[in-house]
């Protein structure tokens, strides 16, 4: 329906009128789906409110604030080191012209594609004691052992710092470059002809009108640094995530380690309430009506070497070299590729995974379409709540989801087992229905994202036309608006299955007897120090992140 407010002209879509008695299908919907993301969350607090055994006092007095403090100085260090990286990669590469910019432009996001804990994998097995480098030191100065020089120690909390900055700075990288593409001219102009340098004109005004997007960045690395257990615990760095899994598994202490996701779920919430509050007073606003690109400036000859090394050290030691270490590992032992458990593993990441993104797209157009069509207020205000799952670390899921569900089972199992006298077993938990479950729930937010965005672009006529010709809601959702947002809909698709290859601490708590992924092959190779067995699946890993990388770079051009 069009009509008049004043001078301007609005669109407003009124759902479709619901006949009296029927149930709202679209809205019930969309609400199972909102309340089945919410719930493992939700699960985590009743855990941790009610626990069997309450230890807290005993972790406030001894883990827990290694665990807090550790996490805390891993989170801000990385934060710091990731936003230098890519804020001034983006500044340089959208602002300036030199050497191989183009090249760049796109490279900066290669380190995207190795996973934390596979970069881990590689600097310790070339910078090691008994690696190829220090081997080498050796052998040209003539050194017998450790005591006769000084390296620095590869399995610290110094080195987890690094590999986590070069896995996870692309995230700022990315915003940060939309941002200083989105950025007028004039403004930087203005600042030129007022006396200000190239460092000044992007310390004034270029970085406090990316603000915005370079917080969110941080944000999102500080979150995912939050959320690693493979890298950390290779590093022997004891962080919450890895307290979880000490408490619960070695522990055995199911509301202990609820307890600790709680403290992980605050410290997310306090980030992003503490981003929008040091905003809250800052607004950004383009005053001109022709707006213009940025001017890129040619740099001198020392600037220019000098832009090149601060655009080549973040791609060489970021994915360069974590590549050719795994890669050089693979080729050289090729009868690796022929362990049966590398292509079983292979198998069930590319179904479950698969499985995952199907699902995840699905329920995302079904939650967005049914808030959209639905009048009830709570299906609508439920929506934003459920892309929660991606901020939560895959550990916490896991123990959200595990043992109210586990709890479940067993009491069907019960009950079935007294009427029929057989006993179905676990027939979630016990099996990889737990894992997909989990990976939609983490990995909610980037189908809804996607699907929200690619549906608000949708004329609204164009829905309201296939109902005036007589096509019910369903009707209208498979002729019109998906062959409109198809192409979203599959980058999305690929997104979540590129993330799902990659998850590990979700899968290593909920995966079944004799269930493996690539990410936990991987990890159990690597975690018995043997990462020539361990480097076949990292290989198929760092390959298949490479294709969503390349997509992500051309649909940001």
């Amino acid at each position: 329906m069009r009509y008049r407010v004043g001078m301007a002209e609005t669109t407003h879509t009124i759902p479709p009128k619901r006949v009296r008695g029927l149930p709202d299908i679209w809205g019930t919907a969309a609400f199972v789906i909102a309340v089945l993301v919410v719930l493992p969350v939700g699960a985590i607090f009743w855990l941790a409110l009610f626990p069997s055994e309450n230890i807290w006092p005993h972790l406030i007095r001894t883990t827990l604030p290694r665990y807090l403090g550790n996490s805390l100085l891993l989170m801000a260090s990385v934060a710091v080191l990731s936003a230098a990286m890519g804020t001034g990669a983006a500044w340089l590469v959208v602002m300036h012209r030199f050497p191989g910019r183009k090249i760049f432009e796109w490279a900066l996001l290669l380190p995207l594609a190795i996973p934390a804990y596979i970069g881990a994998y590689a600097l310790v097995d070339f910078w090691e004691y008994a690696g190829p480098f220090q081997t080498g030191l050796r052998e040209v100065f003539g050194w017998q052992s450790s005591k006769d020089y000084w390296f620095p120690d590869v399995r610290s909390r110094g080195a987890a710092v690094l590999v986590l900055s070069m896995s996870l700075y692309p995230y700022v990288y990315l915003l940060a470059r939309a941002a200083f593409r989105e950025q007028s001219a004039c403004a930087l102009e203005v600042s030129r002809a007022l006396g200000c340098g190239r460092l000044a004109s992007f310390w004034r005004v270029g970085l406090p009108l990316a603000r915005p997007a370079v917080v969110a960045g941080v944000a999102i690395v500080m979150m995912e640094t939050l959320n690693d257990f493979g890298a950390v615990d290779f590093f022997a760095v004891q962080t919450l995530t890895t307290g979880i899994f000490t408490v619960w598994l070695q522990g055995a202490n199911v509301g202990g380690a609820a307890q600790i996701a709680c403290v992980i779920l605050g410290l997310v919430i306090c980030l992003v309430l503490l981003e929008k509050y040091s905003r809250r007073n800052i607004r950004f606003h383009q005053l001109t009506k022709q707006k213009r690109a940025p001017h890129v400036e040619e740099f001198g000859a020392v600037a220019r070497i000098f832009a090149m090394l601060a655009c080549s050290i973040p791609v060489v030691l970021g994915f360069v070299m974590p590549f050719l270490i795994i890669a050089s590992h693979a080729v050289d032992r090729v009868e690796l590729w022929s362990n049966p458990k590398l292509w079983s593993a292979t198998l069930t990441t590319v179904w479950v995974a698969s499985v995952t993104a199907l699902i995840t797209i699905l329920a995302g157009v079904v939650l967005v379409y049914g808030a959209r069509l639905s009048r009830s207020r709570l299906a609508r205000l439920l929506v934003p709540v459920t892309t929660v799952g991606y901020a939560a670390p895959g550990a916490v899921l896991a123990l959200g989801i595990i043992i109210p569900f586990a709890s479940f089972e067993n009491h069907v199992a019960d009950l079935v087992l007294n009427l029929t006298g057989m006993d179905p077993g676990l027939f979630f938990t016990g099996t990889s229905a737990a894992v997909i479950f989990a990976y939609s729930v983490r990995f909610f937010a980037i189908s809804f994202g996607a699907v929200d965005a690619a549906f608000g672009r949708v004329t609204p006529s164009m829905g309201m036309a296939s109902r005036s010709l007589g096509k019910n809601a369903l009707s209208t959702l498979i002729l019109v608006h998906l062959p409109m947002v198809r192409g979203s809909l599959l980058i999305a698709a690929l997104l979540v299955f590129v993330d799902s290859v990659k998850e590990l601490p979700a899968t290593l708590l909920l995966r079944p007897f004799g269930f493996n992924t690539l990410a936990t092959h991987v990890y159990d190779f690597a975690s018995l120090e043997n990462i020539e067995g361990a480097s076949p699946g990292a290989l198929v890993v760092i390959l298949v992140s490479i294709v969503a990388v390349a997509i992500v770079a051309r649909s940001s051009r």
